[in-house]
């Protein structure tokens, strides 16, 4: 079973998105593997690599939640298995 996850975040750069975002990743026993964060013209944009193998709710939960979570803060989160990008490729 693939448990790797993208999370994807975009939106106006305000303080304290990343703390967010891996406050509630953290709190859900999903351990981030990797991550990357640019900010352009105050844009703020990042996409993490997440393992939710041992994540203490299942992927549409926390798909749902983050969602939710970027809507409190004013960013657009996404989150989808990394199988999905894996068959794009295969195409």
């Amino acid at each position: 079973m693939e448990n790797k996850v993208i999370i994807t975040v975009v939106g106006k750069d305000t303080v304290g998105i990343i703390a967010r975002i891996c406050t509630y990743l953290a709190e859900n026993g999903v351990n981030v593997l990797d991550i990357t964060q640019t900010i352009v013209q105050g844009f703020f944009n990042m996409m993490m690599i997440v393992d939710i193998e041992k994540a203490t709710k299942n992927f549409g939960d926390i798909q749902k939640d983050l969602e939710s979570l970027g809507n409190e803060i004013g960013v657009q989160v996404k989150a989808q298995k990394q199988a999905i990008f894996d068959e794009m490729h295969r195409i």
